[in-house]
């Protein structure tokens, strides 16, 4: 990296995720300046002097970037360290290329397993240009992930990894009992489609909204339901196949939302498919997103992020288990919300770590990509608690 480009982050998106990012790299990143750039010049501004304002700074500069302007978006990111994307997922492909051509590391948010693997396929090309790329760095899949490898690494030999996450409103409203804390498409995609899990040391499809369970959480979460939805799994089932016999995801909500889910899914208002309704064709999920996002976007409410991990193997040559835990909630002095904390500060740290050259270089897969134990002092350091324990299951 040349001088000038040394320690300027770069934020692409000025919305919520976007937003919690640029204060995390402002905060923590020994950043010369981290620039939001967003193809709306007010928002972009708006975003900025939040983070100022937070921070007493002058670090955070607004930018004007349309990113769908390839050789524009190069031309920024020439003068970049490492860049986040906090953009919906089908940008990525492309920023990524930019990336490479710029010289500039780079991570998202993901948010589709199948775009992943197409950037995943610009390995060599990252790794002659001497930078990183690592997709799915937001919270499930991102921080989960990292998580996930975190429990396995505390056994010495793990063998089966479950996960189980969701974003939850603190004080649940009827009828949907749910919060909206990032973008209703991204939200819509988890609905929609197939899974992966690791079933038996085999990659398995899963079809959203099956596996019904129920588990318990510490207060104020209580008894949850769970349920499989897409994409929460990203690349590690491929990643572990032949090292574990298990390793599966499911999205976890308050009681009754299950079945509310499940009947939309089976209306079939998640399909982005086409469809002639009266004299005008539209999208199912267009209808969707247009019904039931005002009736779970509540910006005064308050929100909470739970995670549960259970890694079973063996530990001292004994049946063991080691659990990891993540109760997080809406940040009172920042304002952000606990979906930002664990996502845009969780996609802030692979920044700050592929900055700090603690990174493999490529296109990598997270989990392959840093350390764990490293990102979980980080996210320990910004206030997010981490619980852990392992217990040995022959005791009787």
């Amino acid at each position: 990296m040349s001088d000038s480009k040394e320690r300027v982050f770069a934020i692409l998106g000025a919305g919520r995720q976007g937003t919690a990012a640029a204060y995390d790299l402002a905060k923590f990143g020994n950043a010369k300046a981290v620039i939001i750039a967003d193809m709306n010049l007010e928002a972009a501004k708006k975003s900025t002097a939040r983070v100022n304002n937070l921070l007493n700074t002058d670090l955070a500069q607004a930018h004007l970037l349309d990113i769908t302007h390839q050789d524009e978006l190069v031309a920024f990111l020439s003068g970049v360290n490492t860049v986040l994307s906090a953009v919906p997922y089908y940008f990525n492909l492309e920023i990524a290329k930019a990336a490479i051509a710029a010289g500039t590391n780079m991570c998202d948010l993901g948010g589709n397993t199948d775009l992943v693997m197409e950037q995943l396929k610009l390995d060599s090309k990252a790794k002659a240009a001497k930078i990183s790329i690592i997709p799915d760095c937001g919270q499930v899949p991102g921080m989960g992930t990292t998580l996930c490898v975190f429990a396995m690494s505390l056994l010495d030999t793990p063998e089966e990894v479950y996960m189980w996450d969701g974003g939850l409103p603190q004080k649940p409203r009827p009828p949907f009992n749910y919060l909206q804390t990032f973008h209703i498409d991204g939200l819509i995609n988890e609905y929609y489609g197939t899974t992966e899990f690791l079933r038996n040391g085999k990659i398995i499809e899963v079809p959203c909204f099956t596996e019904f369970e129920e588990i318990e959480f510490p207060p104020p979460a209580g008894r949850l339901e769970a349920f499989t939805t897409s994409g929460g799994t990203s690349t590690a089932p491929r990643t572990f196949k032949g090292k574990l016999k298990v390793y599966q995801n499911k999205t976890v909500r308050f009681p009754g939302s299950f079945i509310q889910l499940k009947t939309m899914n089976d209306l079939g208002l998640f399909d982005p498919n086409e469809i002639e309704a009266g004299s005008i064709t539209i999208t199912p999920r267009a209808v969707f997103a247009k019904l039931f996002g005002p009736k779970v976007n509540f910006p005064e409410d308050k929100d909470m992020v739970v995670i549960r991990i259970i890694c079973k193997g063996k530990n001292k040559g004994r049946p063991a288990e080691a659990q990891v835990d993540v109760m997080d909630f809406y940040d009172e002095e920042t304002g952000f919300t606990s979906m930002e904390r664990t996502t845009g500060w969780s996609a802030a740290i692979v920044a700050l770590m592929m900055a700090n050259g603690q990174a493999k270089k490529g296109a990598v897969r997270l989990e392959l990509a840093i350390s764990s134990s490293e990102f979980v002092q980080e996210i320990r350091r910004r206030g997010i608690d981490v619980k852990e324990q392992v217990r040995y299951t022959d005791e009787s």
